[in-house]
């Protein structure tokens, strides 16, 4: 018994020096997590698709045609809330320091569209960047078109965005890198929050995209009909206020605010059924 009762006065001591546990602090995340789409087709001469942005804030990128390259789609930027039409292709290296790349390994600039501005980007990869003013808005449909032309080992890029104002496709650019001849592959789209100011998390941005269309090496048109969900997984992201389904016929994703998950991660989605093919005059000619 003396023992035990020496047991129980040496426990009730550590009680004593042993600090209270607390519940952990809340993570301040910095930024809502990117959201994908990743279409499974084959490759490709041309990728066609359409998007909607319903909600939206400074520091918003809705990429609408992304493929193992580069990517193509709509921003709202951080710090000037200016509304941009954006197109960018990777160099075939490694490293985020564009003025590090060989002269002969950086993409060229083939050809440069009127109103456009270019330049190099770092710091997620290298490569060359075409930016230009465009007046998108909330639930309008806005239209993509993107080429792949292989030219020996290197691939030519074309971007193509319609201008409802004008009535005509608006060509941005033509970049080329070396790619040791592969033509268009790996498409997908995204919405990612690149403001990362910590209140950035609490704000919700939401996109559609829909009318998805692939012309296949062989010549064949097939429609972008099913789509996987996927996320960022960097620590300092929100994990939770994701969202991406189905609706009226499109696909859409969402990130950042009072969203919550519907879906699994990794699932599959699938549209009830096929849109109509593009009308011949949708795809720009070369």
């Amino acid at each position: 018994m003396k023992y035990r009762g020496a047991f129980l006065g040496l426990l009730g001591l550590a009680c004593l020096l042993t600090p209270t546990l607390r519940a952990a602090d809340p993570v301040e995340f910095r930024a809502a997590r990117s959201v994908h789409l990743g279409y499974p087709a084959p490759e490709g001469e041309l990728f066609c698709t359409d998007m909607v942005v319903e909600q939206s804030v400074n520091g918003s990128y809705f990429m609408a045609c992304g493929w193992n390259t580069g990517y193509f789609g709509l921003q709202q930027l951080d710090s000037t809330q200016e509304k941009v039409v954006i197109f960018s292709v990777w160099d075939p290296t490694t490293g985020d320091d564009p003025n590090g790349v060989k002269g002969e390994d950086r993409v060229e600039l083939l050809h440069e569209g009127e109103g456009v501005r270019i330049k190099r980007f770092g710091g997620e990869g290298t490569g060359g960047q075409c930016m230009a003013p465009f007046a998108w808005q909330l639930g309008e449909t806005n239209r993509f078109v993107l080429r792949g032309e292989v030219q020996g080992q290197k691939t030519a890029y074309t971007a193509w965005v319609w201008r409802p104002d004008r009535q005509d496709w608006w060509q941005l650019a033509t970049f080329r890198t070396r790619t040791g001849g592969r033509p268009l592959a790996g498409y997908y789209s995204f919405v990612e929050d690149f403001r990362r100011d910590k209140k950035s998390v609490h704000e919700t941005r939401r996109a559609r995209f829909g009318n998805g269309w692939v012309k296949t090496t062989k010549g064949d048109w097939l429609t972008l009909n099913r789509a996987r969900f996927t996320a960022s997984g960097a620590e300092w992201e929100s994990k939770d206020n994701i969202d991406a389904g189905l609706n009226d016929g499109w696909f859409y994703l969402a990130t950042g605010g009072a969203i919550s998950q519907s879906r699994e991660l990794r699932s599959l989605m699938e549209r009830p059924a096929p849109v109509p093919l593009p009308e011949l005059n949708a795809a720009p000619k070369k």
